[in-house]
This record gives structure tokens, C-alpha cells and sequence, in this order.
């Protein structure tokens, strides 16, 4: 891939964190890998407590916070799930047409790290600034033309807090819904439960957003039929970026990219010899240990599964660059750290805990369960047969969940667009007549690759296209029930 599709990152000035910082967790030295905790337990953890009101939310209105466009408005706070479970949302009204515009829902990955990352570092209505210590506006908002509502979950996560049982994205499926009830149930937020819905999602949202999509969709299906009570949730999109969906066809991509992508290769040739040795063996290689996971393997089958393969695999094959972005070393400070910042805003936003990029107990809930290596391409293959419109979006300059795996899993799909998509070669993605990278569409399903970004796609510039651009491009595209096409 031309080296001329790039211009160069952002230059920033502060440290991002310690060694392998970001939406997945490092265990042991592996990026992915499993603690040392017994397997076959989920912890619970109950915290301080805190005067909820279960069923209800806990709102502070216009905080002043991120959003200083005039009469946009916002809201942030709890959803007491239970009395001990409480999951904490930002609201930002669309700028455009909040009566009619859609709402967005978004949720950053981990498993256990904060949808604040995508609040300010990616696609809300204030960017982070290099420093660390302010924000500034961005032209390039998701909240311009939609509704657009960050939740921390599971419970535990980011503000979110309380008993954090949560080990599987069915769990945090069940909990999201209800939380929806208690949010679409307030007076300041039930006109838009008529609206279209959409759910957006990143990384380990290639779990989350399948899963629950499909949850949302048997849910409504069960209060049509009588069988429970509740507002239907009218979804029309899901949006997956850089996302974990399929690992069975998703873990030969990191052998692949670790050799050949657009940038440089990344790992020696025996370094790559030893991981294929190790995805290829006989009844204990990484592949046969997936298989034997999504064959009605059991919860300790699944988590050794993914702590051999994100230990023999995954981890080493990124060699000294950064797994988020390979156009860096590691670790790269950029997206720049928001803890700071969010630190200095908590009790404006109404935060009642101390806010954390992850939530370590629960990525080790999910550790314990192997929800990791559970492929919810069943999922996923439903959603977009039930009439749903769906985006899957990658950044090629990404390698934990890179290209070449995710392109890999949409060629596995079988639903009633896969024979036509897979027929098509990759059109140029352009916006405002720049390259932005490659996409393929066939009926209500598209995919995009965009050139030069990273794992947290929004956050990034290629050519003379600002930061965001793209990414906002593709982002409206969908949500006005179109396919992508270049502008």
C-alpha cells in the first residue's frame, strides 16, 4: 500500500501510561492473557455503598462539560440497575435535529474499559487535547446529525460501579437492556424511544455488538409476543470497528500482518514460523484449542484457549511496535491520556467513583469464562439477516484486531449478502474526493478499510483529510440507511 495514502500522526508530548496501555488488558506480559485466579469462578466485588434508587436514573443536566455548542443539550449520571449495580451514561443531544434524530449508542471494548475513551479520544463532542489537560471542540462529532449516548459496562467499568459479577456478553447484554428500559422510561429521554436506534461499537464490541443486537431483537420479539413488558428498541444499525467477532477466523490474520501489511513487517521470519507452528499443531495448537472452545468446550477449555493463543500468537508477533498502531513503537502516546482530565470533571458530570481506563476484575471475569474465544459470528449473521444495517470498519494500520483477521471473519459469514459481497472487489473510498481507503457494499451490509488509522479508527488523519473526517463520513453514510459510497 503506497506510503503516500498516510501523513504523518499528530505529534503529542504525553505519556500514554505504562507498557501496553489501552482497551485490552496485559496479563503476565501478554496482551490478552489470563491470570493466575481459578477459571472456573466469576467474582463479585461489591464497593461502597452509594444512595441508588434502583429502576431509576440519577441525572446532572448540562453540565457545561464537552459540549459548548449553544443549546445542545446533555446529561450525565447513573442508571441504578439494581441497588448494588449501577451504570454510568453521558448524553449528548444531536446538534442538528434532536426530536428526530436517531439515537447512538457506543461502547469501547476491553472486555472492561470505558466507553469514555470513544467519548474523548474518538468520535464525541470534545477531542482530548496532546497535553492531557484540556479539551477542544470537534467539527467531526457523532453527535452533529444524532443522539449519541456513552455507557461504562459492564458494572465496574469507567464511572460505572457495584457488584461486578458480569463474565459474559450475554450478561453485559441483559444488563445494557435493562438499563435502556430505565433510560427510555425517564421523562427527560422517553420521546426518543420511537426513534431509530443504532449501536456502535469497537474491539471487543465485535463480541458485544453482535451479542447484543441480537439480545435487543429477542427481546423486542418477546414483548410483541406478549411474553414480557418493556419499550421496544427500534434498531436500524450496528457498527463494529476494529472488532473480535470470529476468533477461529480471525487469529491466522496476526500471522499474516505480523509478515506482510502495508507499513513494514513486524516480527522475523522464525518468530512468524514459530507462532504458525503454534496455530497449526495437532490437538493442542491454537486452532485446535478454538475449535475445541466453540465445540461446547467449557468455560476452562475457552480460557486456555485464549491465554495459549494470546500468549503463543497474538503477543509476540507485534514485536517492538505498538499493537494499536504500527507506525509507532511501543507504546505509542497517542491517543493521549484522558484519566486526568476525567479526574478534574467527575463530580461535574456527577461520577462517584474514580474513573479507570479497565476494570481488571472484570476482564478477569471474562478471562474466566472464555467469553474471549466464543465466536459470535451466529450472532452477527442474524443481525444482519433480520434487516438491521450494518458497517464493519478496520483501520489498517492496527494489528491486534487487524485487517486482515476481520476481512478474514466477513468472508466467513453466511447471510443472504455474502455470495454478492464476496463476488466484489474493493472500490476506492473516497471523502470529499480524497482517498480514505477501500470498501465493498452489497444490500444492507458494507465494509470499510480505512488507510493510516489505528485501533480506535476516529482518532486518526490520512492525507489532508483532518482528524475524524472519514470516519464521520462513514458514520453518517450509515446512520441515513445508506450504503457507503465515495464522495
Amino acid at each position: 500500500m503506497l506510503l503516500s495514502w498516510l501523513v504523518s500522526l499528530t505529534a503529542v508530548s504525553v505519556a500514554f501510561g505504562a507498557k501496553g496501555a489501552g482497551q485490552i488488558p496485559v496479563r503476565n506480559g501478554v496482551i490478552g492473557g489470563v491470570g493466575s485466579t481459578e477459571l472456573s469462578t466469576v467474582k463479585a466485588a461489591s464497593l461502597q455503598k452509594f444512595a441508588t434508587t434502583p429502576g431509576a436514573l440519577r441525572v446532572v443536566e448540562n453540565s457545561g462539560i464537552c459540549e459548548t455548542t449553544p443549546g445542545v443539550f446533555q446529561a450525565s449520571g447513573y442508571g441504578d440497575v439494581t441497588a448494588t449495580e449501577s451504570i454510568f451514561f453521558w448524553y449528548f443531544a444531536a446538534r442538528n435535529g434532536p426530536a428526530t434524530a436517531p439515537l447512538s449508542l457506543w461502547f469501547n471494548g476491553g472486555p472492561g474499559s470505558s466507553s469514555m475513551i470513544g467519548l474523548l479520544q474518538e468520535n464525541g463532542p470534545c477531542r482530548i487535547t496532546n497535553n492531557s489537560e484540556s479539551v477542544t471542540l470537534n467539527p467531526f462529532s457523532w453527535n452533529n446529525n444524532a443522539n449519541v449516548l456513552y455507557i461504562d459496562q459492564p458494572v465496574g467499568v469507567g464511572f460505572s460501579h457495584g457488584t461486578e459479577t458480569v463474565g459474559t456478553s450475554l450478561a453485559a447484554a441483559e444488563d445494557v437492556w435493562t438499563f435502556l428500559q430505565i433510560f427510555l422510561e425517564n421523562p427527560l429521554f422517553s420521546n426518543l424511544a420511537a426513534n431509530d436506534l443504532a449501536l456502535w461499537t469497537e474491539s471487543y464490541g465485535g463480541h458485544y455488538g453482535p451479542t447484543f443486537a441480537a439480545y435487543f431483537l429477542s427481546q423486542n420479539a418477546a414483548i410483541a409476543a406478549g411474553t414480557i413488558s418493556g419499550i421496544t428498541l427500534n434498531l436500524k444499525t450496528l457498527g463494529i470497528g476494529d472488532g473480535l467477532t470470529d476468533p477461529i477466523s480471525q487469529y491466522p490474520g496476526y500471522i499474516t500482518y505480523a509478515g506482510v501489511n502495508p507499513y513494514h513487517p513486524l516480527v522475523s521470519a522464525s518468530v512468524i514460523a514459530k507462532a504458525n507452528t503454534s496455530w497449526t499443531t495437532a490437538t493442542t495448537g491454537c486452532k485446535a484449542r478454538i475449535t475445541a472452545c466453540n465445540n461446547g468446550g467449557s468455560n476452562s477449555v475457552c480460557s486456555a484457549a485464549q491465554s495459549f493463543c494470546n500468549d503463543d500468537i497474538l503477543s509476540p508477533l507485534v514485536g517492538s511496535f505498538d499493537v494499536y498502531y504500527v507506525l509507532s513503537p511501543s507504546d505509542d502516546p497517542y491517543p493521549p491520556d484522558i484519566t486526568s482530565y476525567l479526574a478534574s470533571i467527575r463530580t461535574a458530570v456527577g461520577g462517584e467513583v474514580t474513573w479507570e481506563e479497565t476494570n481488571d476484575q472484570v476482564y478477569d471475569n471474562f478471562a474466566a469464562t472464555g467469553d474471549w474465544m466464543r465466536s459470535s459470528l451466529p450472532d452477527l449473521e442474524l443481525v444482519i439477516d433480520s434487516g438491521v444495517r450494518v458497517l464493519i470498519y478496520d483501520g489498517d494500520a492496527d494489528y491486534i484486531l487487524n485487517f486482515n483477521g476481520v476481512e478474514a471473519m466477513i468472508a466467513s459469514l453466511n447471510t443472504k449478502f455474502s455470495a454478492e459481497f464476496n463476488q466484489q472487489v474493493f472500490a476506492p473510498y473516497t471523502v470529499d474526493g480524497l482517498l480514505a481507503g477501500q470498501f465493498k457494499t452489497a444490500g444492507t451490509f458494507s465494509y470499510v478499510r480505512i488507510y493510516g488509522a489505528g485501533h480506535e479508527v476516529p482518532a486518526y488523519k490520512n492525507g489532508t483529510l483532518a482528524v475524524g473526517q472519514a470516519a464521520f463520513a462513514f458514520f453518517t453514510q450509515t446512520m441515513n440507511n445508506q450504503s457507503l459510497f465515495a464522495t
